[in-house]
């Protein structure tokens, strides 16, 4: 399963899972009632379609499927329908059965004419050889399907679950839902298909039953999910647990004794992670209170003397430095800790931008510093994004320069995103980019970075082809914040982005020592970011020329 989402009457059940069955996998599948673990099942069966995202099967792949609400023949009994899985070994008997009696005759007839095959049969006249040799591949192809045994294998198989005579003979329509349920389970189990999807097996099994279900999985060389609630079961079973919560599918290796270890790690990791969320709330409250006080101290500006505007900034300022430290900044400020930044990062000298008769922007004079967060501003297509390109070095200016001196690393977000190997794993992309802060920073907050970033230990496995667009955009985001560059260029990064991972952007870029230019119609986004902005100056008059504004 590849990004899939399910719905049903807007209700929400899967949400970008991803999932994959290796040869051999054994899966406890775990969650909630009504979580989606049935749902599951029936996206690999093909008996429901994901609203987004592909689900592939290995084309000849045999599945078997349990159910509560397996249907099998009612009118036939149980020992009829288990009969019946095993038509080519009846086959193959019959045909030996033939043999026999035509060697027989041959025996007792010493005339060649008399060696034919038995009275019915299609077979031509056959010497004596032939019978024998065919006899011999007969009995290799039931040494190969293990066709001695298969009476001895259905009545193991209807013994240990409890099936008594006169449940074996009568139809299955005559049998109650519980013994209904293990004649399925029981056809499922002998059909020894590729992949079992079991939902809740050991319902209505005895002791016998589920311990004998237990050590027919030891001989089982396939795969299976099987969705139970019988703990004892799934720790003698299953080699992986994957947990339904949350719409998400949250893998734990081993059998559910080590899920159940590994889960109580996993909530301490959660409960700082609310931890930081509910520190991300707190700093929105603070930008939207600064925001408040910001506007009442300019309204008060308006009315007092021009002299006065002095203390406005000094008040703006108290309110932005006023807030203590938090463990969310720690993190950051631990990761940015060893990233030097030049004072003077780059020189702009009258630069100037022109598609055909249209001037986007002329005569821009503009030295970027150490610590300048700029917003540049203005209407859909002023030339916003042709800054940004024309400041990474994709596009060339018309007039003017842009002189970044050496030593200073500059960064696109928007390059990072469409550049993005498929092929690639999310911990690779993050730390193979020269002068990453991920090889210099501690394992530790890295992982608690990426932690904040809602990546899970499982997210950072993925292939990054298998993430949905949302997911890409916080890998960009990710390898932009770590990489080690003085200087940031960001076209529209709060796009894609869910507002936990905007929230963490703004504490990054609020901390990060380096300068951040960006381009972003969100204005909560950019009034708490934004030192300056460079805004296209409205002008009609001089259409497209930028003016500087910071506060």
């Amino acid at each position: 399963m590849t990004d899939v989402s399910v719905s049903f009457e807007n209700t929400q059940v899967l949400r970008e899972a991803f999932f994959r069955l290796e040869k051999g996998d054994r899966v406890g599948l775990i969650g909630r009632n009504g979580s989606g673990k049935s749902t599951l099942l029936k996206l690999a069966l093909e008996q429901v379609t994901p609203d987004a995202g592909t689900v592939a099967l290995e084309d000849g792949l045999k599945l078997g499927y349990f159910s509560q609400f397996s249907e099998l023949d009612g009118t036939a009994s149980i020992v009829d329908v288990l009969e019946g899985l095993f038509a080519n070994i009846h086959l193959i008997e019959a045909e030996l059965a033939a043999i026999d009696t035509a060697v027989a005759q041959a025996a007792a007839d010493p005339n060649p004419a008399a060696q034919n095959a038995p009275a019915g049969s299609a077979q031509p006249a056959q010497t004596l050889d032939a019978l024998i040799n065919r006899q011999a591949d007969l009995f290799a192809e039931m040494d190969r399907l293990d066709g001695w045994d298969y009476q001895r294998h259905i009545d193991t198989a209807l013994t240990t679950l409890g099936f008594e005579q006169a449940h074996r003979i009568c139809p299955i329509d005559d049998l109650s839902g519980g013994w209904r349920n293990r004649a399925a389970l029981a056809k499922i189990l002998l059909e020894n298909p590729d992949v079992l999807l079991l939902d809740e097996p050991t319902n209505f099994l005895d002791i016998a039953g589920v311990e004998w279900l237990e050590s027919w999985f030891r001989d089982f060389r396939g795969a299976a999910i099987v969705v139970s609630h019988d703990r004892t079961f799934l720790d003698a079973v299953v080699t992986r647990i994957i947990e339904l919560e949350n719409f998400h599918l949250h893998e734990y290796p081993g059998n559910f004794d080590e899920y159940v270890v590994q889960k109580q790690f996993r909530l301490k990791t959660l409960e700082q992670q609310y931890l930081h969320e509910s520190e991300l709330l707190a700093f929105e409250a603070e930008g939207i209170s600064d925001r408040r006080e910001a506007a009442k101290a300019t309204r008060a500006a308006k009315s007092a003397q021009s002299g006065k505007q002095n203390g406005l900034n000094k008040q703006l300022s108290s309110i932005k430095k006023s807030r203590a430290p938090r463990p969310v900044d720690e993190i950051i400020t631990e990761i940015y800790g060893g990233l030097h930044v030049k004072d003077v990062l780059c020189r702009i000298d009258s630069l100037g931008k022109s598609y055909g008769d249209k001037t986007l922007f002329e005569g821009l004079t503009l030295e970027i510093r150490r610590g300048y967060r700029i917003a540049v501003l203005g209407a859909n297509g002023s030339g916003k994004s042709t800054l940004l390109r024309v400041l990474a070095g994709e596009d060339r200016p018309d007039q003017g320069t842009v002189d970044w001196p050496k030593g200073v690393k500059v960064v696109s977000y928007n390059r990072m995103l469409a550049e993005l190997d498929d092929a690639d794993t999310l911990t690779h992309a993050v730390n193979a980019l020269p002068d990453s802060l991920a090889l210099t920073a501690t394992r530790k907050s890295v992982g608690r970075f990426l932690a904040m970033f809602q990546f899970s230990e499982a997210d950072l496995k993925q292939r990054l082809g298998n993430l949905s667009g949302g997911q890409r955009a916080r890998v960009a985001m990710a390898q932009c914040l770590l990489s080690g560059a003085s200087v940031l260029l960001l076209d529209e990064p709060t796009n894609h982005l869910d507002m936990p991972s905007i929230q963490v952007m703004e504490r990054a870029l609020t901390h990060f020592p380096g300068a951040v230019i960006v381009v972003s119609h969100d204005r909560f986004f950019t009034d708490k970011i934004a030192t300056r902005t460079l805004t296209f100056a409205p002008d009609p008059a001089r259409p497209g020329v930028l003016a500087l504004s910071g506060a």
